[in-house]
């Protein structure tokens, strides 16, 4: 799908031309962007709102679902901001679960997600995979998390 640029109106045209109750904000950081005025026009329409933020911007109280999932691996001094929501999703790469003994108080699910390297190889990518579920099964509260797109080679 190439880029086209539209407007307010166009895109809510465009979110209703499809059978959905929900879209879901996310790549990049969507927390930059100001969601008040697509979410209300949204939920004119019934369609819920949920984001995929790393958490280092408060979330726009118009979302209905936040998922945060920290890159303090990648920017390990910049402090989470958004530290209630619905999912706390750790990308993990090998840090001490400890990390977020605080922030996931503040979560209603707790999800660990193996760091898939496209880079790496199909083998390396499963011990990978391995860690983490050995990780979920050590940890109570916390559950298995896939990109299975990735795994599946759809990149």
């Amino acid at each position: 799908m190439a880029f086209e640029d539209m407007d307010i109106n166009s895109i809510i045209e465009e979110v209703l031309s499809y059978e959905c109750d929900r879209v879901i904000f996310t790549g990049g950081e969507p927390a930059m962007q100001d969601l008040s005025v697509i979410g209300k026009r949204l939920k004119e329409h019934g369609i819920n709102i949920s984001i995929e933020t790393n958490g280092t911007i408060p979330v726009d109280p118009i979302v209905d679902w936040i998922c945060v999932s920290p890159k303090d691996q990648l920017y390990p001094n910049v402090s989470i901001k958004q530290r209630t929501g619905d999912e706390l999703k750790i990308v993990y790469c090998g840090q001490d679960l400890g990390l977020y003994d605080e922030l996931k108080e503040g979560f209603t699910h707790l999800y660990i997600q193996p760091c898939y390297v496209e880079d790496e190889s199909i083998e390396e990518n499963g011990r990978s995979f391995q860690i983490a579920e050995r990780l979920v099964k050590d940890s109570p509260g916390w559950r298995l998390s896939l990109q299975t797109h990735k795994w599946m080679g759809v990149l």
